[in-house]
């Protein structure tokens, strides 16, 4: 059972330590990222700050059975790096209900949305399509936040 998909930058980390696993209660953490998974010092930092009850499967994007995460009981939180991510675990098979932007971070053509995220104008677009098939977009960087909704980050990117 997917609780929440999660974009963040910096994948596993105090916030997401700290504030998102026990609000979420979840029993299990994916990380779902290339560059992660190929580096084995990564795996073992990110595997070490997540408390040993919390499974932790850290696996390249295309190797993550999102179907099989989706029907399962365990409550799961998924870590993306980028926007881009979610549509192809959508097409993966993952029942995306709930997709949280925590950290996306400032680059060229990028426009700041809420304190700790920076968009393009396709991630937007892609969030636009995402939102208009159902799925809740919001950015916050921990669960105290007040979530900016998708309808803000697209008025405020109109106004950055």
């Amino acid at each position: 059972m997917i609780t929440l998909v999660r974009v963040d930058n910096r994948l596993i980390h105090g916030q997401v330590v700290e504030a998102w696993l026990p609000h979420l209660k979840v029993s299990r953490v994916v990380v779902a990222d290339d560059e992660a998974a190929s580096s084995p010092l990564v795996r073992a930092a990110m595997a070490l700050a997540v408390p040993s009850a919390i499974e932790v499967l850290i696996l390249p994007l295309s190797q993550v059975d999102f179907a099989s995460l989706s029907r399962d009981s365990l409550k799961t939180l998924v870590l993306l790096r980028d926007v881009a991510a979610a549509p192809f675990c959508q097409g993966q098979g993952l029942k995306l209900e709930h997709l949280n932007l925590g950290n996306v971070h400032f680059g060229t053509g990028r426009k700041q949305v809420s304190p700790s995220v920076f968009l393009t104008e396709d991630e937007l677009r892609t969030l636009a399509r995402l939102g208009a098939e159902g799925v809740r977009v919001e950015a916050r960087a921990v669960p105290s936040e007040k979530p900016v909704e998708l309808a803000e980050l697209q008025e405020r990117w109109g106004r950055a």
